[in-house]
Order: C-alpha cells, then structure tokens, then sequence
C-alpha cells in the first residue's frame, strides 16, 4: 500500500514550507496555513523509516471532528478541509509552549515517578501510586515546544518567569486546556473509552487565542478501552489501549529510545500493517464513525489538486 513519505509543493501566494515530523505546512499569503498530515511517524522525537498507510488520513479526519467539535470552548485554526489528508487554517503565531494535560499516571509520567520523582512540571504527586491509576484531578505538564529535538518538562512557574508566555495568558491556556479534556473525557466516555492524557497547541492571531494543530489523535493522545480497566489496574496487568505508545513498546523492546548510538529496529511489512489496522481502528472507536479509505493512487497528485482547487476558491 501507498504512504505519503514527503510533500514539495508549490502553490499560488506560497511563502514558505515547514516540514514537521509529520506534518508539511505550506504558509500562504501569511493568512493561511495549508497543513497535509503525512503518513509519517515519529517516536522517541525521531520520525522511523517507514510510512503508515492511512496514518494521515486518520489523523486529519479525527482532529478536524474534534475541532468542530470543541469550538464552542475556544476559537480555532480551521477553515476547511478540502482532502481527507489537508486542513486549510488561519495562520496564528504559536506559543512556545505545549499545553500537555494528564488524567492518569501513564507513559513519560509514570517513567518519571518509577525512577523516584515526586514532582513533575511543578505538579507534586502523591507517594504509592500505581502505574496507570487515576489522578484525584487532572494534572497540567507543559513542555517547551522544540524546534527539533526534544520537547522539554517545564513548571507554570517557570514559563511566566522566562515570558515564554504571559501570567494573564497562561491561565486562560490552562483554562482552556481543562475544558478541552473535560469535552474530550464526555466523548471517549460514551464510545467505551478512556482519555488518559493529551496534548494542546495555541497561538495568537489579531489578539486573539486560537486551538491550533491537532486534537484528541493517537498521536496527541493516550486512550485505554473503559471495560476491564480497574480488573486490569488491581492485577497489575497493562491497559488495552489505542494511542501510540504500542509503537513506543515496541521500539524500547527492541532497544531503541532516540538515545545516541541506538538504530531503528527493521519495521516488517506485518508491522506496519498492524499499525495502520490500529490506527484505524482507534478512528473507529473514538469516533463512531466508519472509516472510509481514500483512493491511494495518485495519492500526492489528488493531494495537490484539492489543494490547488481550494486555495483558488478562496
């Protein structure tokens, strides 16, 4: 199967191009922002050899949902979205900081506290908690927000002081942020599921704070299946989950973290296949929806088209 690896597009009123880890933005007339979701994938802060079909598909069709879903809470960047891989947005100036908020002592979190830490991001927690269990309330842990490599743990006390972000600012950030995962919780909730943590990105345009970039994917997110979650937790087994922290397991697995030295494992063809299934299948999942398969052939040039359509429409 096709996977779209790569984007070099050149449209009308084009600026610029930023290729992310997994996104290619393409900057028009400094008004909009033209975002193609690739079928790349990153761990560990390094994008791996091989492309996942229908990853990008999945994951524009997810936040665009939940974008429209969620903007009753506060503005966002989305416009349209002219192909099932492409969001056309407003183009706002981002904040140097990722909003990143925890329901549940999982991943980075729970690493951190196995090693002895008692206080993450400034957040203080609790002696003899389990891996996996429930906060009391949800816990906000910003990191910096890295032009490359990685994103970095930082304290609200921390961001106000170096003016990454002002104290007024920030608190409407932590504000929204809250009301984005309480909304996002309501939905997991009814489809069986469990939003266990998630990320959110902002950014500024004419004065005003915009939800920018994704939300609520299996690359933002962490989600455990609801049933069996407390038999599980009580046993000490793992959480049947669909995020991506399967790929992470199977990267540390097979001794690879992102650390100097270390190689990507070989990604066989069934891997990538089982990944792309569970992709799709936390598509289904969260959003009750059936997913439908766009064509892959000509997969970059039906990209350009609906782009190219869209832009002179506009």
């Amino acid at each position: 199967m096709q996977a779209l690896t790569k984007t070099d597009y050149s449209f009308k009123g084009q600026k610029s191009v930023y290729h992310g880890k997994v996104r290619d933005v393409y900057n028009i007339n400094d008004e909009y922002l033209v975002m193609v979701v690739s079928d790349r994938i990153s761990a560990f802060d390094v994008v791996l050899p091989k492309g996942i079909p229908y990853k990008g598909q999945v994951l524009n069709q997810i936040a665009s949902k939940f974008l429209d879903a969620t903007a009753d809470i506060v503005p966002n960047w989305k416009i349209a979205s002219p192909d099932p891989m492409v969001t056309v947005g407003h183009l706002a100036e981002p904040y140097k900081v990722e909003m990143v908020i925890r329901g549940y002592l999982t991943g980075h979190a729970w690493r951190e506290y196995r090693d002895g830490k008692r206080s993450l991001c400034g957040v203080s927690l609790k002696e003899g908690m389990r891996e996996n269990e429930k906060f009391d309330e949800p816990i906000i842990t910003p990191t910096t927000k890295a032009d490359e490599g990685h994103d970095e743990d930082i304290s609200r006390e921390e961001i106000i002081r170096q003016g990454l972000v002002s104290e007024e600012e920030y608190n409407k950030l932590e504000d929204y942020t809250r009301k984005l995962f309480a909304r996002g919780t309501e939905i997991a909730d009814k489809m069986g599921l469990i939003l266990v943590d998630t990320k959110y990105e902002f950014g500024k345009k004419d004065g005003k704070i915009y939800l920018i970039d994704e939300i609520h994917t299996p690359d933002s997110s962490r989600y455990f299946y609801k049933d069996g979650y407390q038999e599980r937790i009580e046993k000490g087994e793992a959480q049947k989950q669909l995020s991506k922290e399967f790929v992470r397991q199977w990267l540390i697995s097979n001794n690879f973290q992102g650390k100097e030295g270390q190689q990507v494992p070989d990604m066989s063809p069934d891997f990538v296949q089982e990944v792309s299934d569970r992709y799709i299948e936390l598509f289904e999942h969260i959003t009750g929806d059936r997913f439908l398969k766009a064509d892959l052939e000509n997969l970059e040039k039906r990209i350009e088209q609906n782009i190219r359509s869209f832009i002179a429409g506009v």
